[in-house]
């Protein structure tokens, strides 16, 4: 086993990491960990991959076996050095088996503790890339990185809410606009916007309907948010659970500076099949 790894841990590392690539994008979940303008792109240099892997299984035994026979001639020429050249005297030669008696549990253990570390990653990476089902970022993701920043970045513009078809405007466009349009004058009609729930760090009575905005990957992936002004919203829902929240945006009851979503319907709902905005 130590040597099959030594010889085939790297390909088998790749050639799981592959099968999960194109696993993802045949179940329309590789959205899940990329933007998808780099779906194409990440498929294309996966298959590039699988070639290589193939290649790499059926040229490393060539290798191997080469390798083997040149120092098997190699050995031949030892035969005809004078025996005279290995000569020890005695003192040394106990000296060198005592070393090596010494040395041998202690190899031994290094060689089965690397072993079973090999082991542990291959079985490690197999089990996360193709057991575990793909799992989207959650509140404790949010929550170490500002919410609403990518509402602020020198890309954002907002959506004209002036005769648009507000019906379609995500979590992210909800949140540019109260970012740069705080008026709540300007919010006559009522809105739906479905998110995950994410706990307001300053007051009890809010939580955000929250979704993660993607730029490239989910390594940049930053959290946008509806403030939803809702007492008691504890004993109905927890952090992470999907919810589709329908009302009116008005001023903040406790006084905050932005306004929130006054709701009049906050129900349970399932998680999309994309998750992120983009």
């Amino acid at each position: 086993m130590r040597e099959f790894l030594r010889r085939w841990q790297g390909v088998l590392l790749a050639a799981i990491g592959v099968i999960a690539t194109l696993w993802l994008a045949a179940t329309n979940r590789l959205g899940f960990y990329i933007h998808p303008r780099y779906f194409l792109f990440t498929v294309i240099m996966a298959v590039i991959a699988v070639v290589f892997v193939v290649a790499a299984f059926a040229v490393i035994p060539v290798l191997r076996r080469r390798r083997a026979d040149a120092a098997g001639d190699g050995s031949d020429d030892l035969g005809h050095h004078d025996h005279d050249d290995h000569d020890h005297d005695d003192h040394g030669h106990d000296h060198h088996g005592h070393d090596a008696a010494a040395a041998g549990p202690a190899a031994s253990a290094r060689r089965r503790l690397g072993t079973v570390a090999g082991i542990a990653i291959v079985a490690g990476t197999a089990v996360a890339l193709l057991v575990l089902p793909p799992a989207t970022l959650t509140t404790a993701t949010a929550e170490n990185r500002e919410l609403n920043a990518a509402a602020v970045g020198p890309d954002s513009a907002a959506p004209d809410l002036v005769g648009g078809d507000t019906s379609s405007f995500t979590v992210k466009d909800w949140a540019l606009i109260l970012r740069q349009n705080p008026d709540p004058a300007d919010f006559a009609d009522p809105i739906s916007v479905t998110g995950f729930v994410l706990p307001s760090p300053d007051d009890e009575d809010v939580f955000y309907v929250a979704r993660f905005t993607v730029t490239c990957c989910a390594v940049d992936a930053q959290p946008v948010g509806v403030p939803v002004h809702l007492p008691g919203w504890q004993d109905r829902f927890a952090a992470d659970d999907w919810v589709t929240a329908e009302g009116r945006l008005d001023v903040d009851p406790a006084g905050g500076p932005s306004p929130v979503l006054v709701p009049e319907t906050v129900e349970p709902t399932e998680q999309p099949e994309q998750p992120y905005v983009f």
